[in-house]
């Protein structure tokens, strides 16, 4: 009697392993069901993370690799990436336009003197064709709505009293509230979702140590947000 219901506790174990298994994949397929038909990227990578983190899905003992998705507001911007990228060639601006994407989203970097004359802040008449062809684009249906930031930079450099400017706070200011209003006043961008801002010699991307260094720092960014960084701009 014994040895009957010893036997009888292995094949059952064993079977349960596998069904549990099985419940798992399934568990793992209908996850990932829902949450596509729900067109929810954000959702189903952070679901998919704690079940991995909680359950453990397993190939061969290893937890498998869930694939990166990308959401329909990151194609999008790559394909505005690569559009101004194919501006900036086309126009032997390469140099003074890079176009990136970081957390916050892309950034359409203009080196000052693409846009302005030394110590100045009034648009060159080239710049006014720069910033229309990019106007156009920021006007596509996907960056209709899109919020965007323009965001002066200068180097360590003190300004000239005769250009009129106290500072470099008045000088990196100025530049993108004159920026912002060719943007608005000329090209037709709603008031409404765009803001300029002047960060002085404050937020570098390169030490003002030589004078090739200081050209990379005085700049002008539009920064066309993603909307998880929207929420934190006013309404």
């Amino acid at each position: 009697m014994r040895k009957r219901r010893k036997d009888s506790e292995g094949p059952a174990a064993t079977w349960l392993n596998t069904y549990s298994d099985m419940v798992t994949l399934l568990l793992c397929f209908f996850v990932m069901l829902y949450t596509f038909s729900n067109l929810d990227v954000q959702k189903f990578q952070s679901v998919m993370a704690s079940f991995q983190g909680g359950m453990g899905i397993l190939d061969g003992g290893n937890l498998i690799d869930i694939p990166t998705v990308r959401n329909q507001e990151e194609i999008d911007l790559e394909k505005l990436k690569s559009a101004l990228e194919d501006y900036a060639v086309s126009s032997n601006l390469q140099s003074e336009i890079t176009v990136s994407i970081d957390e916050r989203g892309l950034i359409i970097r203009f080196m000052d003197r693409v846009l302005f004359d030394p110590g100045k802040a009034d648009l060159k008449p080239d710049a006014k064709e720069i910033l229309n062809a990019v106007a156009e684009m920021l006007q596509r249906e996907e960056f209709k709505d899109k919020v965007i930031k323009v965001e002066g930079h200068a180097d360590t450099t003190p300004v000239s009293p005769k250009d009129g400017f106290a500072t470099n706070w008045e000088l990196s200011t100025t530049r993108a509230t004159n920026v912002l209003r060719y943007l608005v006043e000329e090209k037709g961008i709603e008031g409404g979702r765009i803001s300029a801002s002047g960060y002085s010699y404050y937020k570098p991307i390169a030490p003002n140590d030589t004078k090739e260094n200081k050209a990379k720092n005085r700049r002008v960014d539009i920064v066309i947000l993603k909307s998880s960084y929207e929420k934190n701009e006013p309404k």
